[in-house]
């Protein structure tokens, strides 16, 4: 690997949708690219090759993400910094639960989906923000959320409970990180409705079980769901924005 300064990027959640949309489009020359998924993508190694952009892909469950945290840490302490002019952290894996009313969600699902959904970005931020506190390089972190997390919806209490949290733990950190010499720009962005397979389980769910089916039906059928790759552009050039982190939640709409 070259050892001239490089833009590292961590990702979650890039095995699909528009994470995995976000890996092609992050790797490029110069750019270095850790993805932690569930599974490993041998195509998105080949586009790396072909790019000349260093890869590295973990197959990790999140659902342990306190393990995660803890190699992720162990690996950013194996860096140099000063390879780096930039740090950041995209923590976009989530989950939704059986759309169920609560009074019928299975414990493990919810757990599952809390897991996922914000206890594991939480211990991310905090291994990548306490590995690289003393890095002179830019760092960021873009904890993707979703427009549920400011508005409730019937049968999504796990889901809406998992990305509200993470608003505000996003809150929360942007506190801490003002307080704090070089400290990391951050910020919880719904990126819109996007036309993947957490769509499709939407919009195939029991109608008696999820009343909002039908707006979800209708989305698609009006042609308003954005594309994978054009949402992954949208959320990138607003990470790459100069005002990025003056607000710690936002949407890329607004």
């Amino acid at each position: 690997m070259s050892t001239s300064v490089q833009h590292l990027t961590i990702l979650t959640g890039a095995s699909r949708g528009m994470g995995l949309a976000m890996a092609h489009q992050l790797l490029q020359a110069g750019h270095q690219l850790l993805c932690i998924s569930r599974h490993s993508n041998p195509a998105l190694q080949a586009a790396a090759d072909q790019a000349g952009a260093s890869l590295t892909q973990w197959a990790v469950d999140l659902a342990d993400g306190a393990a995660a945290a803890q190699r992720l840490q162990d690996w950013l302490g194996t860096h140099d910094p000063a390879r780096f002019a930039s740090a950041t952290l995209i923590n976009n894996a989530g989950v939704i639960p059986a759309l169920v009313p609560l009074r019928e969600s299975a414990p493990a699902d919810l757990a599952h989906a809390l897991r996922v959904g914000l206890e594991a970005p939480m211990q991310l931020c905090a291994a990548f923000l306490g590995a690289t506190q003393d890095w002179e390089g830019e760092r960021k972190v873009l904890n993707v959320s979703s427009g549920l997390g400011r508005r409730a919806m019937a049968s999504q209490a796990g889901y809406c409970a998992a990305k509200a949290g993470m608003n505000h733990f996003t809150r929360c950190l942007a506190l801490d990180e003002a307080l704090t010499p070089n400290g990391a720009k951050v910020c919880s962005l719904a990126p819109g409705v996007i036309d993947t397979d957490m769509q499709v389980q939407l919009r195939s769910a029991d109608a008696g079980q999820f009343p909002d089916r039908g707006s979800f039906e209708g989305l698609k059928t009006q042609g308003q769901l954005t594309r994978p790759d054009e949402a992954a552009r949208r959320v990138l050039a607003y990470l790459a924005r100069p005002d990025f982190g003056e607000q710690p939640v936002a949407d890329v709409r607004d």
